[in-house]
């Protein structure tokens, strides 16, 4: 009967070995696809800042396009022969809110490009895992 007791015994520590193993390659393997999903989550958020970056660099410039258009055709209203008050009052009021709206890209792009430090680090860390970039794709 000693010898059946030192068999399950030494039977029991192996399965609970074994399970301690297996649960330990689980925690592995998941901790793997969580580096990895996390790694693709900065790469597409970069890939999105960057994208944003340009569409309100883009915005910018229409928005001072738009402002010298502004005050080209303010300069014209001003020079006809009848004044149209309403079209001038409307014009200065196109002006000011052109103006707010270039102050509000500025600050997006400030905001982006603080953005863009603060990823700078986690940058180097996916270049040192040499994490694979899609073909087309910016490297992370």
């Amino acid at each position: 009967m000693s010898f059946w007791r030192g068999t399950v015994a030494a039977v029991t520590y192996l399965l609970l070995f074994v399970f301690i193993g297996i649960g330990a390659v689980l925690a592995l393997v998941a901790a793997v696809v969580a580096l990895g999903a996390y790694l693709r989550f900065r790469r597409a958020r970069i890939e999105l800042q960057d994208g944003l970056a340009s569409e309100v660099e883009s915005l910018t410039r229409r928005t001072g396009e738009l402002e010298m258009g502004l005050a080209a055709l303010q300069e014209r209203s001003a020079r006809l022969p009848i004044s149209i008050a309403g079209l001038q009052q409307n014009l200065s009021t196109l002006q000011v809110l052109t103006g707010a709206l270039a102050s509000s890209l500025g600050q997006a792009q400030r905001v982006l490009s603080y953005s863009a430090i603060k990823t700078l680090s986690a940058t180097h860390l996916g270049r040192f895992l040499r994490v694979p970039t899609r073909t087309g794709g910016r490297p992370s």
